[in-house]
């Protein structure tokens, strides 16, 4: 929260309709613990032409689920993308156990506040694996921005981690280092196998989604997670993410 995601999110989309490109937003906001209810409010946060036929922009809840993605994340991102040059899946968050968005989205970037405590969090949580593009938010702080960027920079060398390039942009008009963050995005899109990537991405969301109906012991039945990809990959690589988690029910004898 504050960390400026949905302010950021208003001038990307304002970035790739000037372009041309055509944009669909999937937020997902979190549910309330004693309720279960959820505000819904993330999608209001978002500026845009409410006229524009180019933009969607719809909310879902996470309805108490792990992850940080709802329910029907998965299948929503994938027959979007079939209709929108762009589709964003904006999270409740990313933690050890909130990385369900890399199972489902070709690019990853992560928001982080200079100044908040972010770098540090970031650094702890266990989640440098994650993102392809890391955004350091507020640029216009001066030194605190610049700071949060060269711990970042520093920290994915001494971890020897892959290439993650890492933005600095600022929301306060006139907007800083949009063109580059889109550049950044485009050229981690553009270096995709695309079709291998989507592929995994089936099988990753069709192993989530066997996982979250069924619980750890349909891994169990079928000899671990490391047999169940082996199983997926003997699949038809055509095959949809119901079709394969149907073959997984089949062959952990859950049917």
């Amino acid at each position: 929260p504050g960390a400026g995601k949905s302010s950021l999110l208003s001038l990307l989309v304002k970035e790739w309709r000037d372009a041309g490109r055509t944009v669909a937003v999937l937020a997902v906001d979190p549910s309330s613990r004693r309720s279960g209810g959820s505000l819904l409010g993330d999608r209001a946060r978002i500026d845009h032409d409410p006229t524009d036929g180019g933009v969607l922009i719809r909310s879902t809840a996470t309805g108490g689920r792990l992850g940080g993605l709802a329910a029907p994340t998965r299948e929503a991102a994938q027959a979007l993308a079939a209709a929108y040059d762009v589709v964003v899946v904006e999270t409740v968050g990313v933690g050890q156990s909130e990385t369900d968005v890399e199972e489902v989205c070709d690019t990853v970037a992560v928001v982080v506040q200079p100044g908040s405590g972010d770098t540090l969090q970031f650094l702890k949580s266990g989640i440098m694996e994650v993102p392809d593009v890391l955004v350091v938010t507020k640029a216009d702080l001066g030194e605190v921005a610049t700071r949060a960027q060269r711990d970042l920079d520093a920290a994915l060398r001494a971890l020897d981690s892959r290439e993650v390039a890492v933005v600095a942009v600022s929301s306060v008009p006139p907007p800083q280092g949009i063109d580059d963050l889109v550049s950044a995005l485009d050229e981690h899109r553009a270096a995709l196998d695309v079709s291998a990537r989507r592929l995994r991405s089936r099988r990753m969301m069709a192993l989530g989604e066997l996982v979250a109906e069924h619980g750890d012991s349909a891994l169990r039945a079928l000899g671990g997670r490391r047999a169940a990809e082996r199983r997926l990959a003997s699949q038809d690589p055509a095959a949809d993410v119901a079709a394969l988690v149907d073959a997984l029910r089949t062959e952990a004898g859950l049917r």
